[in-house]
């Protein structure tokens, strides 16, 4: 059997970092993925899917202290279902998440204060530098 999960997007919100009883790290965090493909919405918004996430121990620590909301990462793991007892309304409720094995931080967290992110302003200008002619050296 194979349980794998490759993501990368940005987080929908800043990390939540919790400890356990036991004193062990945990961190919640909901990532956005745009699907490869636009609907048929006349606006052309894009689709994305969006993934409750946990990540553990040190990497735990790691993103709460690396990304926040708009962060850019990648991150590897497993699908993992659980269920817990709604005690308000006495119901059975079932959670899926992505148990993260490795989480991979593709921007910094942002040095400015303003820690909001706009999707609809995103620039994807790459800064070549020098890299304008690479074709030219490759050997195929």
């Amino acid at each position: 059997m194979f349980n794998k999960v490759v993501l990368i997007g940005r987080l929908t919100r800043d990390p939540e970092l919790r400890y356990t009883p036991n004193n062990i790290p945990v961190c919640s965090f909901s990532l956005a993925v745009n699907r490869p493909f636009q609907s048929n919405n006349t606006n052309n918004d894009k689709n994305a899917d969006f993934f409750n996430c946990t990540a553990w121990r040190k990497q735990a620590e790691n993103v709460a202290k690396y990304v926040n909301k708009g962060s850019m990462v990648a991150i590897e793991g497993r699908l993992q279902t659980r269920d817990y007892m709604d005690e308000k309304i006495n119901a059975r409720r079932y959670v899926t998440e992505i148990v993260c094995d490795s989480v991979v931080f593709l921007d910094s967290k942002s040095s400015g204060t303003d820690d909001s992110y706009d999707a609809k302003n995103e620039d994807n200008d790459i800064d070549t530098g020098t890299f304008n002619n690479v074709e030219d050296d490759l050997p195929f």
